[in-house]
């Protein structure tokens, strides 16, 4: 099968540190050319990938120390090149929100657009009311909420590369918080779990420029205690050692997430998850054998101290059978299917992958 993937063009693909929706369309796209299907990926020349590579950027718009620079100009720029080669593909698959439907308005059917983020947005509802001809993926159930009425033609939940992450005995003593610092995340709340355990906690996490007056203003003041070390953003490299030395990985969410890739990276590396119950957790988290699902601090602190009872192995089997980039990719293979006629192109492929 021709199959285009279509990334947005913010972070590297996969990003050298922070970045959830460029590392799932790496590891989609390497996963779904080992299965056998002739890959193009659209993305800045830094990408690193098995597929074959359409360069539509010099580099990724964070890496780019350019002063000024337009992400609408870069995006625009790909997706006019994503038109011209259009025929080469039996599908087309979009990571880019909506700001593809107009340029695609004729050949919706010919196209799949994967939606990362939260669908609870004004404006968002009458974009997809206007274009209700393009078939769309969740990345969990829980995201769809906002939007029940959309065309969803399947729900696809997040899978990495299993060998980018190694199981880890949790020996360090220590509890862990990775991703991002922002309100919703949650940071202030898991340094105010740490600090009712008596545990030592690591924050491995990126500040954005939306989120540094909290940051300033809530966070950093609390960095100052003994239990809590601050890293900083940490890249794929240093991942397996810190989240396979932590006991547990809190994930206090205080937002309807539409996925949380960090809680199947704990999990590649045996760690389980202790997570309050928003979004996506619930279909992603099963509680009592990958983690614990709780309602509020006191939960969390008790679930923080059984998690230590839970088994690594099976965690890291739970992970492997249901996260990885293989299966992910299957379970699209799947979408693909029904949304695609079988041709000469796409017929053989289709029946043995």
């Amino acid at each position: 099968m021709k199959i285009a993937q279509v990334t947005p063009l913010y972070e590297a693909v996969p990003p050298r540190f922070y970045g959830g929706t460029e590392r799932v369309v790496a590891h989609l796209t390497d996963a779904l050319v080992e299965l056998g299907h002739q890959v193009t990926l659209f993305a800045s020349a830094d990408a690193v990938t098995k597929a074959e590579l359409a360069a539509v950027r010099d580099q990724a718009i964070r890496l780019d120390p350019a002063q000024f620079k337009s992400d609408l100009a870069s995006h625009m720029a790909m997706l006019h090149e994503v038109r011209r080669r259009a025929d080469e593909f039996d599908i087309i698959h979009f990571h880019t929100d909506m700001i593809h439907f107009a340029f695609f308005e004729d050949m919706p059917e010919r196209t799949l657009t994967t939606l990362h983020g939260r669908l609870d947005i004004k404006d968002l509802d009458a974009v997809y009311r206007r274009w209700p001809q393009f078939p769309l993926v969740s990345i969990s159930d829980s995201q769809r909420r906002p939007i029940p009425w959309a065309n969803w033609a399947g729900t696809v939940l997040h899978g990495v590369q299993t060998d980018l992450y190694r199981y880890g005995p949790g020996e360090g003593g220590y509890l862990a918080f990775l991703g991002r610092i922002s309100p919703e995340k949650g940071p202030d709340r898991a340094i105010a779990i740490a600090k009712s355990l008596g545990m030592k906690l690591k924050i491995a996490a990126k500040v954005d420029a939306a989120d540094q007056a909290y940051f300033d203003e809530v966070v950093e003041p609390l960095l100052h205690h003994p239990l809590i070390e601050f890293i900083g953003e940490i890249g794929d490299a240093r991942k397996p050692e810190f989240l396979g030395g932590a006991q547990a990985l809190l994930f206090p969410v205080n937002w309807p997430e539409p996925f949380g890739l960090v809680m199947i990276e704990a999990m590649a590396c045996g760690t389980p998850v202790v997570a309050y119950n928003c979004g996506s957790v619930p279909e992603v988290i099963e509680d009592g054998v990958t983690g614990f699902i709780v309602e509020g601090h006191d939960a969390a602190v008790r679930a923080a101290r059984r998690a230590v009872g839970l088994d690594r192995r099976a965690i890291r089997a739970r992970f492997e059978s249901r996260f990885s980039a293989t299966a992910m990719a299957r379970r699209y293979l799947d979408i693909y299917e029904e949304a695609v006629v079988p041709t000469e192109s796409n017929l053989p492929l289709l029946q043995t992958a």
